[in-house]
C-alpha cells in the first residue's frame, strides 16, 4: 500500500467518568471523515494508549475499523518493553482489521537490537510497520543510517514517523540512504510540514485539532500549487505553534475538539491536567485570530492570507 497524505494522530475520547466513550469515538471519525483527511492513527500517545487496558485498546481498534467502514486505513500504536509484547499488539491490530502499526522503539541504545526488533514484530505480521522515531518521549535514538538500513533489509518496513529534531535535514538523509524504500512521515504538531513536503515526506501524522488546516496545506502542495500551500501554512501557523506545547498538548487538543462538538468530554486520565480558565481564553483567542472558532460544529473553511 502507498500510504501519503494527512493522518491525524487521534485522542481516545473519554466520559465524564473516565470511560472509554464509544459514541464520541465515533463521532470523531466521521468528523474525520468529513475533513477528508487520507487515513487516521490511533493510540498513540494523544490516544492516551499507555493508560488504557487491554480490553479497551481492542474496542478502540474495533471501533474505529468499524466506523470507517474502509473508507481510509487505519494506524495503530504498538508500544511495549520487548518484542514478545509488541508482536501481540500488532498482532491483535492486524486481526483487528487495522492497515498498519506504527511501533515505538524499545529502551535500548543498540543498533542491532532495534534492527532484530524490528525485524520481529515486520516478520510477525502482514500489515506494513511503521518506525516511531521520537526519542524525547522514548529515550531511543534511530539513526539516519539505521533507519534506512532496516527500510531496505526488512521486508514491512516501509515508513517512519520522523519526530527527531532537526527534523529535516534527518528527512533528506534517510531519503537520500534509502531512496525509494522508505516513506517518511513528519509529525510535531506539524511545525515543519511545509518545509517536509518540500523535502519529499509522504505526509504527517499529528494531533493538531484543526485537522482541516493540515489537509488543506496538503491537498494544495499535492497539486502543484506551492504558493497556496505555504499561504495556508503561514496563516495558521501561530495556531500550530501554540497547540503544540509539550506536556499539556494534550489538554488543548481535547479543549477544542470538545468546544467544537465532536467529544463529550476533555476528561484526561491521570496523570495529565487540564487547562486553567485564563488558558482557555488565550487558546480561544489564537483560534480566532487564524479565522477559526470554537463555537462551529463541522469542518470550518481555511483560506490563504
Amino acid at each position: 500500500m502507498n500510504f501519503q497524505g494527512v493522518l491525524p494522530i487521534l485522542p481516545t475520547p473519554f466520559t465524564e467518568r473516565g470511560a472509554v466513550d464509544d459514541r464520541g469515538l465515533r463521532r470523531l471519525i466521521d468528523f474525520e471523515l468529513e475533513v477528508g483527511v487520507h487515513g487516521v492513527s490511533i493510540l498513540g500517545f494523544m490516544g492516551e494508549a499507555h493508560k488504557l487496558a487491554a480490553t479497551e485498546r481492542k474496542l478502540v481498534v474495533s471501533a474505529v475499523v468499524d466506523q470507517l467502514g474502509g473508507a481510509i486505513p487505519t494506524w495503530v500504536g504498538v508500544r511495549s518493553y520487548g518484542s514478545a509484547g509488541a508482536i501481540e499488539q500488532a498482532r491483535e491490530a492486524q486481526e483487528l482489521g487495522a492497515n498498519a502499526v506504527f511501533v515505538a522503539p524499545i529502551g535500548v541504545q543498540n543498533d542491532q537490537v532495534l534492527f532484530d526488533f524490528y525485524a520481529a514484530v515486520a516478520e510477525a505480521v502482514d500489515i506494513p510497520v511503521i518506525i516511531h522515531d521520537f526519542p524525547e518521549s522514548f529515550g531511543t535514538t534511530l539513526s539516519a543510517e539505521l533507519v534506512a538500513r532496516m527500510a531496505i533489509q526488512i521486508p514491512g518496513v516501509d515508513y517512519i514517523k520522523l519526530e527527531e529534531p532537526p527534523v529535516l535535514s534527518k528527512l533528506s538523509k534517510i531519503l537520500s540512504f534509502a531512496p525509494n524504500k522508505i516513506g517518511v512521515f513528519g509529525g510535531l504538531g506539524g511545525m515543519y510540514f511545509l518545509e517536509e513536503l518540500g523535502r519529499g515526506s509522504s505526509g504527517i501524522m499529528t494531533g493538531f485539532a484543526f485537522p482541516e488546516v493540515l489537509v488543506g496545506v496538503y491537498n494544495a502542495f499535492r497539486d502543484g500549487d506551492v504558493d497556496l500551500a505555504a499561504s495556508l501554512f503561514d496563516r495558521y501557523v501561530p495556531l500550530i505553534r501554540y497547540e503544540f506545547q509539550p506536556k499539556i498538548g494534550l489538554a488543548y487538543r481535547k479543549f477544542v475538539y470538545h468546544s467544537r462538538g465532536i467529544i463529550g468530554s476533555r476528561y484526561i486520565r491521570p496523570p495529565g491536567q487540564l487547562i486553567d480558565p485564563f488558558t482557555e481564553r488565550e487558546l480561544t483567542a489564537t483560534v480566532e485570530r487564524t479565522g477559526l472558532s470554537l463555537k462551529i460544529e463541522g469542518v470550518q473553511t481555511v483560506s490563504p492570507l
